[in-house]
């Protein structure tokens, strides 16, 4: 058993747990919104959003069984996103399956996602915590505003590093967050303790991103269930990229990029090659090393905020699941 399985094998009741609130959640009367819905949902996922809104709510006192159907909120809010952005990217593949837009068309992708955002809220307000509401809100305006910049940004070889940290966090990292933050709002947590959680859940939101952009470039299709460098073939330049092209030589860079500002998802003759061109270059210029390490120290910066806490077996699996944000190969 690898290291990945024997850390979630450990805790398997709290993923059993989430997994069955995600069902039970899928109670519409309309077939099309649970049949979407069961395929999107349930089946391969990490579940770390639902897991760490438990374990941070359980590091402060708070039982497991009163979070759990909380938790969900967050798996929700993520796959929402998730069906959104497929729709955006034309993605054909999600969690080693076909995407729902693929399955069902476009249209019943993007209202499979409306619902799964407002069942995320209709959950959250059954809860009747101001303080949670408003995190949740802060948090999908974030990750609205975040999709949009990425969109703005779309083909743009120019993106400077800034630019995009800037879109990963709020894409990415601001839901790991408010998960994180809002366990520790349901225990009732002082002010300190959830920002602690708070900046936990954001560095390692960074560094999970951080590592996504480096298996896009060096897993395969079988491990990571999507194509790879999907995000490259669809437009997102990614710090790899940036990296890269920001240590060529001024020839090199624009003969690399000249032909490519031509170039949108492989419609030009020779696309294919160009991109694996690209790959290749991202292979072999020490990018990838740089982005590695940068990860490992978001990771030791998320685990800083939670020295505070005393020692438990909640907080031990909390750092074992920061580590693992780096060291996973899917």
């Amino acid at each position: 058993m690898g290291e990945e399985s024997k850390i979630f094998s450990k805790h398997h009741k709290h993923f059993q747990r989430i997994e069955e609130e995600l069902e039970k959640g899928l109670d519409s009367k309309i077939e099309l919104i649970q049949e979407v819905g069961r395929h999107s949902l349930l089946g391969p996922g990490k579940r770390l959003r639902p897991l760490f809104f438990v374990l941070c709510g359980q590091l402060l006192g708070k039982d497991a069984e009163t979070l759990y159907p909380l938790s969900i909120v967050f798996e929700y809010i993520h796959t929402a996103s998730l069906l959104h952005d497929d729709v955006l990217d034309n993605a054909e593949l999600r969690r080693k399956k076909p995407a729902a837009n693929v399955l069902w068309g476009n249209h019943a992708a993007v209202l499979e996602g409306d619902y799964l955002y407002s069942k995320a809220f209709s959950v959250a307000v059954s809860f009747g915590n101001l303080e949670l509401l408003r995190r949740l809100t802060e948090t999908t305006t974030r990750m609205a505003e975040g999709q949009v910049l990425e969109l703005i940004h779309a083909w743009n070889w120019e993106i400077s590093p800034e630019t995009y940290m800037e879109i990963i966090v709020a894409k990415t990292a601001v839901l790991l967050s408010a998960a994180c933050a809002c366990g520790g709002v349901a225990a009732g947590a002082c002010q300190r303790d959830v920002e602690a959680l708070a900046q936990f859940g954001l560095n390692m939101g960074i560094a999970f991103q951080l590592t996504d952009d480096l298996l896009d470039y060096t897993s395969t299709k079988e491990v990571m269930g999507k194509p790879v460098c999907k995000d490259l073939r669809e437009g997102k330049i990614t710090l790899p990229l940036i990296y890269t092209i920001a240590g060529l030589g001024a020839q090199e860079r624009q003969s690399l990029l000249a032909p490519l500002s031509k170039m949108a998802h492989c419609q030009e003759v020779g696309g294919e090659e160009k991109f694996q061109r690209i790959i290749e270059l991202v292979r072999r210029n020490g990018a990838l090393d740089r982005i590695r390490m940068e990860a490992r120290e978001f990771v030791e910066s998320a685990a800083s905020y939670l020295k505070h806490f005393s020692d438990c077996p909640t907080k031990q699996f909390l750092l074992e699941l920061n580590s693992f944000i780096v060291d996973r190969s899917y």
